[in-house]
């Protein structure tokens, strides 16, 4: 058996279930459904030392071209006029792993992109084919510590497709589904039920995806795999 790792690679989720995929040998997983908070936490995790930082599970579709359960490889991650750079070697281990998914740019917020024409608006502008609240400031800290940076994010629902009330804010502090807060929604607007059901469905297909490509991905996601003396790990 190899030995541990003595540093991990942490994993930065915004779901309950997108961390629990994530865990695995040389990992640790960080939740958070705030941006503040979750930022926090990725700060006092490279605190006590990582050997890089992964943004991992699902996003929104900007480009038309995409559709549920396709796996975005980030190239670069951008918002308001800043671009930052994936690592190159890492970001090619996880292609080479995970097979038919796609090497193109995520942007990053911090509310969600609710519908297809501001989904648009984004794509156009951004060049983005993906977005997540995630991994913009997954890539600033490991920028900042000098750290190596990966996305692995799963479209769940695509650029076409608004997103219902009832998916916006429902969110408890673990990761899951306020679903008190998604009932009242429903009853106070039943039209987005259909809507709902089918953003369900998309998001089982990303879900599966994730499920699967984490099983072809070894510790620390690849990036233990690599030479060990390319990164100085954070202390």
């Amino acid at each position: 058996m190899p030995p541990k790792p003595k540093f991990p690679v942490i994993a930065v989720t915004g779901l309950a279930f997108e961390a629990q995929i994530a865990k695995g040998p040389g990992l640790r997983s960080i939740l958070g459904t705030h941006p503040e908070r979750l930022s926090a936490s990725v700060a006092e995790a490279i605190k006590a030392g990582c050997q890089g930082i992964i943004s991992f599970g699902i996003c929104g579709g900007l480009s038309p071209d995409l559709k549920p359960g396709d796996c975005i490889i980030a190239r670069s991650v951008v918002m308001n006029d800043r671009r930052l750079e994936s690592h190159p070697e890492w970001s090619q281990r996880l292609l080479e792993a995970i097979p038919g998914s796609i090497h193109a740019d995520i942007a990053g917020v911090t509310s969600p992109v609710t519908t297809p024409e501001d989904k648009r608006s984004m794509n156009l502008a951004t060049g983005a084919v993906a977005v997540d609240m995630e991994s913009f400031l997954s890539i600033d800290a490991a920028v900042t510590h000098d750290l190596p940076f990966a996305a692995v994010r799963v479209v769940a629902d695509p650029s076409h497709r608004a997103l219902p009330p009832a998916a916006i804010g429902t969110l408890l502090a673990d990761g899951t589904p306020d679903i008190s807060a998604v009932m009242r929604s429903v009853l106070a607007q039943p039209s987005q039920l259909s809507s709902l059901v089918r953003l369900a469905l998309d998001a089982r297909a990303a879900r599966a995806t994730l499920t699967r490509l984490r099983s072809r991905i070894g510790s620390g996601f690849g990036l233990h795999d690599l030479a060990d003396a390319m990164f100085t790990p954070a202390e």
